[in-house]
C-alpha cells in the first residue's frame, strides 16, 4: 500500500494527540484547567508549523467519547474553552487557507452554541485548500467503525461485497487520506481509541514534551524523525544495487 507524501517526504496527513495538559498544571500546582488553557498555543504553534511545512491534512485529537466521564466540572470548561477558541481563531485560519472539518461532535452534551459556532468555521473555510484542519472532539475510533458497519448492513451491501475500500468509504469525512504520522506528546505510549481505521500504518513518535510545551521546533523535529524512517507498509526493502555486473 503506498502513500503519497508532501514535498521532500513530508507525511500528507499528520494525526496529534495532545496529551499532558493535566500533568502539567500539576507540576505547577496549578488546577488542571490551567493546563487547558496553556495548550491553545502549541495548538497554534503546531497549526503555523504544519502548514509551513506542506502537510496538506492535519488532525488534532481534543476530545474523546471516553472523556464525557471526567468531572463535570472539566468538561463544561473544555466545552466553553473549545468554543472561545473557535471564535476567537476562525479569521486567523481562514487568512491562512485552512479547511477546517470536525471530527465527532454527535454526542447531545456538546452545548448547542459551541455546535452552531463549529459548523459556521466549517462553512466559513469550505472552500479553502492550502491545508485540511480536522478537529477530533467527542471522537472514538471503535465508534466510528461500528457506525460504519451499520451503515454498511442499512444499506444492504452484501457480506462479500464489502472490501476495505467500500468500508472505508463509510467512516465519517471518507476523503481524508491515511495518517501518516502520529504524534503522541508527553511520551505516553498508547493509542487511546484514535482514528484505529485511519491510523493502520502510520508511524509514530512520542516526544517527552507536555502538551502545552510542545512548539514548533518539536514539530519539525518530529518531521525529521518520520523522514529517516523506512516505511515498507508489510514489505521488505529493495536490496541496494551493487554497482557490479551479473556473476
Amino acid at each position: 500500500m503506498a502513500v503519497a507524501e508532501g514535498p521532500r517526504g513530508t507525511p500528507r496527513h499528520v494525526a496529534c494527540v495532545m496529551d499532558g495538559n493535566g500533568r502539567w498544571a500539576a507540576q505547577r500546582s496549578l488546577p488542571r484547567t490551567a493546563g487547558h488553557e496553556a495548550a491553545e498555543a502549541a495548538v497554534i504553534d503546531t497549526i503555523e508549523a504544519a502548514h509551513g511545512a506542506g502537510v496538506e491534512w492535519l488532525t488534532l485529537y481534543a476530545f474523546s467519547t471516553e472523556n464525557w466521564g471526567r468531572p463535570g466540572g472539566e468538561v463544561e470548561f473544555l466545552m466553553r474553552l473549545a468554543r472561545r477558541t473557535v471564535r476567537r481563531r476562525a479569521l486567523f485560519l481562514h487568512a491562512r487557507g485552512i479547511r477546517c472539518r470536525f471530527l465527532g461532535t454527535g454526542d447531545p452534551r456538546i452545548p448547542p452554541a459551541l455546535a452552531r459556532d463549529m459548523a459556521d468555521l466549517t462553512e466559513l473555510t469550505r472552500r479553502n485548500r492550502r491545508m485540511t484542519l480536522t478537529i477530533a472532539l467527542d471522537h472514538g475510533g471503535r465508534r466510528d467503525i461500528v457506525e460504519a458497519a451499520r451503515s454498511l448492513i442499512r444499506g444492504g451491501v452484501p457480506a462479500d461485497q464489502v472490501t476495505e475500500h467500500s468500508f472505508a468509504g463509510h467512516l465519517p469525512h471518507p476523503d481524508t487520506p491515511d495518517v501518516d504520522l502520529v504524534i503522541r506528546t508527553s511520551g505516553e505510549q498508547r493509542i487511546s481509541n484514535f482514528m484505529l481505521w485511519q491510523v493502520a500504518y502510520a508511524e509514530w513518535i512520542f516526544p517527552g514534551a507536555l502538551w502545552p510545551d510542545f512548539r514548533a521546533a518539536d514539530f519539525r523535529e518530529c518531521l525529521d524523525t518520520y523522514r529517516r524512517r523506512d516505511r515498507r507498509f508489510g514489505g521488505v526493502r529493495a536490496p541496494a544495487a551493487s554497482g557490479k555486473g551479473p556473476r
